[in-house]
């Protein structure tokens, strides 16, 4: 949890981020046929709110849990009308049976124990309820060609993430791992993201691999000075469709 618990990478999820859950929100909606909002919605791993935001919309009270206290900063206000408290996936502080919708945007990935989290998810779970997980990976490539691609394979070795840094999961895995439950439906997706280079800057900041690297001692403002200075050719004073692949799996608890 390290990685997340610097006031800087609290910020850097609160304005910088990529503006995609709320389209992820949309199609969980259209997958799991919601006519209209449901009570309860539980965000897992909210972070910083972004992905506790578009719920609002599927909602009546929206609730976010987040085990890293730094991270909920900016939460009410990046996620106004939402409520957040600061909790571990493996012990949720809200009742059995008492809500309707819970979601984990690439935050399952992280916990400790996925078992005793998923069971928690379940004991939560109204009857009907669902549990939707998504998530995305970093944005490593144009539409308009390989210089960012090329580019961005620089700036990992550079800066590495460590080799075991998060769970790897998909609808394929999830629907052989995630015990007590089965996989509804699921989605692959690409989304393209209009970035200019200093939006880009931005975001990237905002990366494992910065919270990583200066872990290890690194500066941040030499890091940034680094990116800046060898993506001026990549964008070369224009702006570049940046794609994110990822995935939904809308699960249910199993009979």
């Amino acid at each position: 949890m390290d990685l997340f618990s610097s006031a800087t990478t609290a910020e850097g999820y609160a304005r910088a981020r990529p503006p995609i859950h709320a389209w992820v929100v949309e199609r969980l909606a259209e997958r799991l046929r919601l006519s209209g909002r449901v009570r309860r919605a539980l965000d897992l791993g909210c972070g910083a709110g972004l992905s506790t935001a578009p719920l609002r919309r599927l909602a009546g009270i929206c609730l976010g849990i987040e085990p890293v206290a730094a991270m909920l900063r900016f939460a009410p206000a990046v996620a106004p009308g939402a409520a957040f408290a600061v909790a571990r996936a493996e012990a949720l502080p809200v009742h059995a049976a008492s809500i309707d919708l819970v979601t984990a945007a690439g935050s399952l990935n992280y916990v400790s124990d996925l078992d005793a989290s998923l069971r928690e998810v379940r004991r939560v779970l109204a009857p009907g309820g669902a549990l939707a997980v998504y998530d995305f990976g970093q944005g490593r490539s144009s539409r308009e060609g390989p210089a960012l691609g090329r580019w961005f394979d620089e700036f990992s070795r550079r800066y590495p993430l460590p080799a075991a840094s998060a769970r790897a999961l998909d609808p394929r895995v999830l629907s052989s791992v995630a015990r007590g439950f089965r996989l509804q439906d699921a989605l692959e997706f690409e989304r393209g993201i209009d970035f200019g280079a200093e939006r880009y800057l931005d975001y990237l900041m905002s990366e494992a691999n910065v919270s990583v690297a200066v872990m290890g001692g690194a500066r941040e403002e030499e890091i940034r000075a680094w990116c800046a200075h060898t993506l001026e050719g990549v964008f070369a004073g224009g702006r570049r469709e940046v794609a994110f692949r990822g995935y939904l799996a809308c699960l249910v608890p199993a009979a």
